[in-house]
Formats: C-alpha cells, structure tokens, sequence
C-alpha cells in the first residue's frame, strides 16, 4: 500500500545525536526513499544520511543563529512552515518541538511521532527559565521568555492541530499530548537495534552515564554525587559545550570523561559497566534500553516515566530524590544486590527494532485506507 507514495519526513533539527536522532534514524530505514527537512543540518559525515535528500531551513544561512539553534526560537515555526510538502502523499514528523508545524494539503497523509510537547513551552517551561543556555544573553532571555513563550504556547496549541494523528513515545507522552494538545494519540515504542549491542555477564568496577551535556540531564547530579562517594564513572557525551567544561574541571579522578567516541567503543563500555545511571526526569529514554541490551542494570530516577518498560529491582533500581544523597544511598544498596544480566538483555528484547517497524508501517496503512 505504501508502495509509490512520496514521503517527507520532518526533523526539528539535526545537531547532536541522541534519542531524538535515534528514532529519526529508525524512520528513515523503514522509508529510505523518504526526503528530509530539518531547521538545521550538521550530520553530514553520519553515514545514515548519506545519498539522502536533505532540505534545511533559512535559519542554515543565518550566521551565528544557524550554530546556536535555540536563539532562533522565534524564527523556527516560520522555518517549518516555509516548507513546500505539496508533492508529498505522506508527510512524517519526528517532534519535540516545532517540527510538527509543517502545513501540509488536505489530502496528505500527516502524522507525528511525538517525542514530548515541546518542553520549554509547557512540561518543562520553569525549568528551561532557570537554566539559561545563552551565556551573555541569559539575561535578556530571562526578561523577554514570559512574554515571548506566552505567544508561542499559543500557537504551538494551534499547529498541534494541523497533523492527522499523533503517535507517542510512551504512555507519559501520550497524556501529555491529550492534556497540552488535546489530542488523542496512539503509543509506538522506539526501537532499540539490539543486536549492535554486546552482551556480557563479565562486569567492571565503574558506572556509566550517556547523553548530552544539556541541564535537565543531569550531569552535575552525576559528577556531585561521585566526587562524594569517590566510586569509579565514566561519563560519555557528544557536547562540547561551557556546562561540559565546567563539569570535567570540577570532576574527581574517579571520574573518566568520554567526548565524541564511537558508537562501537560506547556500545564496549554499556556491555562492561556493572550499572547505567539515569538521573534525569524524562519521558522515555533509549539510552538506558542500549544498556539493557548488553545485560547492564539501570539505577534511575523515580520520575523516569515510561515505566511500562522497566522491571522494578530486576532489571532497574530506582532513586527518589534528585540530589546527592538519594543517588548515593541507592548505589549503596545497588552493591549489595544481585541481577540476572541474560533476564534483563531478554526484557529489552520486547523493543526491537523490527517490533518498532511492524508496529508504525501496519499504523500508517490502516490511516491510509
């Protein structure tokens, strides 16, 4: 059925990587012929995107603002919506943010797959004011926020109309979309490529945490708790940013730093820590589903909410309180507790990649019928 439709699939933007860019890259190998357009695009040596046809925004040619995506917060609904999708009978957007603004014909097909709504518009919007990412500018954003996100809240309401169906992450996101959007909403899990990821029932004296140097992921709870308790971590991240910096200077010898290694070399480390920690509040979290594919346990934060997937004390460990001593009381009771590795690669196996594919192709055909 989906043989000879054009399809575009919508980015919010391609920088970093992380899960967001994960569940791109796992639409794009269901529909390798699809055409891509993102806010920006600096991804050009990621073999996934080779041959593909790539159209980023006007905010690309805008200097400064083409580097630092987050100032061009008023500038990327307009971007989404300059894009011509007319050609195009199916139209797929992978959001937390504006990607989902796209305008597309009556008779188009257009779906999002919805990782959050946008954060800094409403789940998270004290949080984001709090924590300014605009070094010099932090103070300009912080007085002109209220009034600007007010507008955008508005109308990210509206241009959550414009998509036909809406598919979630996780069953948190799918209540958030109902309660911001007023929307219904079918839940797909994200993928994980299991099979890239190497089992082994032989663990190391270290933990490990993986993701992006942004705030809300936490890294300084990290790098405080173990400068504490002086056990062994290795921090891995793809952001060289003024918060990574500030952290690795702060950190601890006990505290080894990982920055832009390979996939293969993250994957040796998951299949070796004795636990992955994940201390950020968050609405699904594929990083911790890799750790599990190699046998790894998971010690997390009690508001992690997609907890449809996880087994409390056999496959994670969780920690209630966001600060120092929670996280350390909970390693403490980590160590004297035991897990079975071949149990938890089995649990992460219920999420597939090729149960993610079956699950989104057999939803779009029955929407196209």
């Amino acid at each position: 059925m989906l043989e000879n439709k054009k399809i575009a699939i919508i980015a919010d933007w391609i920088k970093d990587w992380g899960g967001a860019e994960m569940v791109l890259s796992h639409i794009i190998e269901l529909f390798p012929e699809a055409d891509i357009f993102t806010s920006i695009f600096y991804q050009e040596k990621n073999p996934i995107f080779k041959w593909k046809k790539i159209t980023s925004s006007f905010i690309q040619k805008i200097p400064f603002l083409n580097k630092s995506h987050k100032l061009a917060l008023t500038l990327r609904p307009l971007a989404f919506e300059s894009f011509d999708l007319s050609q195009y009978d199916i139209v797929i957007s992978s959001s937390s943010a504006e990607s989902k603004w796209v305008i597309t014909k009556p008779e188009t097909l257009q779906i999002c797959y919805c990782h959050t709504p946008t954060r800094y518009f409403w789940s998270h919007y004290h949080e984001y004011l709090n924590m300014m990412e605009f070094g010099i500018l932090n103070k300009l954003a912080l007085f002109l926020m209220p009034s600007i996100v007010h507008k955008l809240r508005m109308r990210d309401f509206v241009a959550a109309q414009r998509p036909d169906y809406f598919i979630a992450n996780s069953e948190n996101t799918a209540s958030r979309i109902k309660k911001y959007y007023d929307r219904e909403r079918e839940v797909i899990y994200p993928w994980v490529d299991i099979n890239k990821f190497i089992f082994s029932n032989e663990k190391e004296d270290f933990y490990l945490y993986v993701w992006r140097t942004i705030p809300y992921k936490k890294f300084d709870l990290i790098v405080d708790a173990f400068n504490e308790n002086w056990k062994k971590i290795v921090l891995i991240t793809n952001t060289d940013n003024k918060l990574y910096r500030t952290l690795k200077a702060k950190s601890k010898s006990n505290i080894k730093w990982e920055l832009n290694i390979s996939r293969e070399e993250t994957a040796r480390y998951f299949s070796k820590a004795k636990a992955f920690l994940f201390p950020p509040e968050e609405d699904f979290g594929i990083v911790p589903l890799e750790a599990m594919a190699c046998g790894t346990p998971v010690i997390a934060y009690e508001k992690w909410w997609a907890l449809e997937t996880v087994v409390a004390n056999e496959t994670w460990l969780f920690f209630t309180n966001q600060n120092i001593e929670s996280l350390n009381n909970t390693i403490d009771k980590f160590e004297d507790m035991h897990f079975n590795y071949e149990y938890i690669r089995e649990h992460a196996m219920k999420f597939d990649k090729e149960i993610f594919k079956q699950n989104l192709k057999k939803f779009i055909e029955e929407k196209l019928k």
